[in-house]
């Protein structure tokens, strides 16, 4: 048909972090010890909050739930893009597109690769992330301005320290994933976007039961009281 677009294309190629075969060989080590992180920790979290009974309670199984999307998240995309810095071929196979500017196969990027015109999907894209993004983000971000005004009527120096210390560390994580996530999607395409990306896709991931669990004493406390349990067990079945 004249004037149609009779391109067929099998598959979509994924342009990755950097074509430079050095920095890939550096890259596969940095993301594989993330992503091993990633797993062991969020997989960790999981176990311990089932394993615990003082911790079946409705804040850890949200951070139980955290755990578990963090985990099927990474998964979902930390693979392909560790195999995509040994291999010359970084292709998903499928009917129609072309080069994809990125390391996986995300929505924006995607609807850039259109001959067509794409004003209508940009301004759904938009207005979903700000609905969703935004308007989430700032129901958090009320959440800890009524927790640090709690943690300014604490009486104790010490504990204020203690506390803003904890908080501190939640929102710096919190701030990674809403501030490079919505600059993501809220922003014109550019080649930066993929490097955003990487700290909301892979690197939260690793930050969130390090976060939630290094520096939670219910957490730390649960851990000793398995691991003394299970040292018990041990010694009982050994005499």
């Amino acid at each position: 048909m004249a004037g149609s677009n009779c391109t067929r294309v099998t598959a979509f190629r994924l342009t990755g972090l950097t074509d430079d075969p050095r920095a890939q060989a550096t890259l596969f080590l940095l993301f594989l010890l993330i992503y091993i992180v990633t797993i062991l920790a969020n997989l960790g979290m999981l176990m311990l909050i089932l394993a615990s009974p003082r911790l079946h309670i409705p804040m850890y199984y949200f951070l139980g739930n955290l755990a578990f999307v963090d985990l099927c998240s990474s998964t979902a995309i930390a693979p392909k893009m560790l195999a995509d810095f040994l291999s010359e071929k970084k292709c998903i196979t499928y009917a129609g597109s072309s080069v994809i500017e990125h390391f996986f196969c995300d929505i924006s990027p995607l609807i850039s690769l259109s001959t067509s015109d794409t004003t209508l999907n940009q301004i759904m894209l938009r207005t979903l992330a700000s609905l969703f993004g935004v308007s989430s983000g700032l129901v958090v971000l009320l959440s800890y301005i009524a927790i640090i005004s709690t943690i300014l009527s604490i009486c104790s120096a010490e504990g204020k320290c203690k506390a803003f210390s904890t908080c501190a560390s939640h929102l710096t994580v919190v701030s990674i994933f809403y501030g490079t996530s919505i600059f993501m999607y809220l922003k014109a395409s550019s080649r930066d976007d993929k490097h955003a990306a990487v700290l909301y896709t892979v690197v939260t991931p690793m930050l969130n039961p390090l976060t939630y669990s290094l520096r939670n004493q219910e957490v730390k406390e649960a851990l000793r009281r398995l691991t003394k349990m299970k040292r018990y067990c041990v010694l009982c079945m050994y005499g």
